[in-house]
């Protein structure tokens, strides 16, 4: 395959994205090279590179020097970006997964940058499916890595998804272009290599990339038509009371099994402003708890389950010690602004501020949706409520109300 198809390939899923600026995360390795100099001749938006050293191997320094020099050459602006938040405890991969992540997205919109594009090849589909398998995945599950998905205002792009590893590495030899390869991809204490190292076997009885990629993009098409239903239910049984989601009982329980998980999964991840749900055994637990009536706390949210409603709002003690700034994201999906910044903060209304709150206005909400709001205080001094009612010059919003299936539900 040439850089020039593999050009195309980009440029359909800037198109069909309707991004207007591109920034690409290049490691150094052969797939992300080969998404560098893809789209470094590309006509149309503006683009920018982006290398994360996650300061785990010494090697990782001269790596991120050597996509320096390469966008230099090709004239792509260029940015490295240093992890060092590794404790030696939990998952590695998992952990430097969610640092990359974050670390880009901060980047992007620093930079003005809309969506992302990622170098996943078919071949990274086929072992996550094999993964998601062996985790015993459902339709989600299964459906591995899209080649578009929205999260934190960003939009990620994996323009490779049906291109396979040596066809971008043979892209690269036929311009003579350079790239390294990472130890960890033969280190066997990871899932991901050991599953890469049964896939020759797997291929001589049909379970090739090319399969199981095809398994993806059916599940792909499975959950989408899943997600639309869902979509709708809530819709049509579900508001926003401030931060919260409020189901109505009688939509949620005519609902089919399968329906009402993923309901409260989104409402899970919304309120959350969480890019995944909570395991399946714990979503399982919630809905046992939701059908029966009462209170459940999980993924950071309180759920109270009563005859007419069930309410899903953040939890209290997950966001008791968490600040912002004025017009900074607070709790991953509020923004306040207002006239004034000099010494001010954002933090949760509380028991605390309720109190106050109640001496100057009736408030707009119940006490337990107002609470998980934030508030703009001076020290211990509140100063206004704009989510709860007490508005005081300064004005909250939710920024996450436009994706997934709340889009489409009106905040009250």
């Amino acid at each position: 395959m040439q850089l020039s198809a593999l050009g195309d390939l980009i440029s359909n899923a800037v198109r069909d994205a309707g991004v207007a600026s591109l920034g690409l995360a290049v490691s150094g390795g052969g797939d992300s090279m080969a998404l560098l100099h893809a789209a470094a001749g590309l006509d149309g938006p503006a683009v920018r590179a982006v290398t994360v050293d996650h300061g785990l191997r010494p090697e990782a320094r001269d790596e991120a020097a050597l996509v320096a020099r390469t966008c230099a050459d090709l004239g792509v602006a260029h940015d490295i970006l240093t992890w060092d938040g590794w404790d030696n405890r939990g998952n590695l991969q998992g952990a430097a997964r969610a640092a990359r992540y974050a670390l880009m997205r901060d980047w992007a919109g620093a930079h003005g940058i809309d969506a992302i594009a990622l170098a996943h090849t078919r071949d990274d589909q086929a072992e996550t499916v094999l993964m998601r398998l062996a985790r015993k995945g459902g339709v989600d599950g299964l459906s591995a890595m899209s080649p578009l998905r929205r999260a934190d205002g960003i939009t990620w792009l994996r323009p490779f998804l049906d291109v396979g590893r040596a066809d971008l590495r043979a892209a690269l030899n036929g311009v003579g272009a350079k790239w390294v390869e990472d130890p960890s991809n033969d280190d066997p204490r990871f899932d991901r290599i050991r599953v890469r190292g049964a896939m020759d076997q797997l291929a001589e009885i049909g379970i090739d990339a090319s399969a199981l990629s095809a398994v993806a993009r059916n599940m792909q098409t499975a959950r989408a038509a899943l997600d639309a239903v869902t979509a709708e239910a809530l819709r049509d049984h579900a508001t926003l009371i401030g931060g919260d989601v409020v189901i109505q009982r009688a939509g949620f329980e005519a609902q089919s099994s399968e329906i009402r998980r993923r309901m409260l999964l989104e409402a899970l991840k919304w309120v959350a402003s969480a890019a995944y749900g909570p395991r399946a055994s714990a979503l399982g637990d919630l809905e046992t708890t939701v059908m029966a009536g009462g209170r459940h706390t999980v993924h950071g949210c309180l759920i109270d389950a009563d005859q007419t409603t069930i309410t899903i709002g953040r939890e209290w003690n997950v966001i008791s010690g968490v600040t912002a700034g004025i017009g900074q994201v607070w709790d991953g999906r509020w923004v306040v602004s207002g006239p004034e910044n000099n010494g001010l903060s954002i933090a949760g209304l509380g028991g605390a501020g309720w109190s106050r709150l109640r001496s100057e206005i009736e408030p707009a909400l119940p006490r337990q949706a107002a609470i998980t709001t934030p508030a703009v205080w001076s020290g211990t001094e509140l100063i206004a409520a704009p989510a709860a009612g007490w508005a005081n010059g300064y004005e909250a919003r939710l920024n996450n109300a436009v994706d997934g299936p709340f889009s489409c539900i009106i905040s009250h």
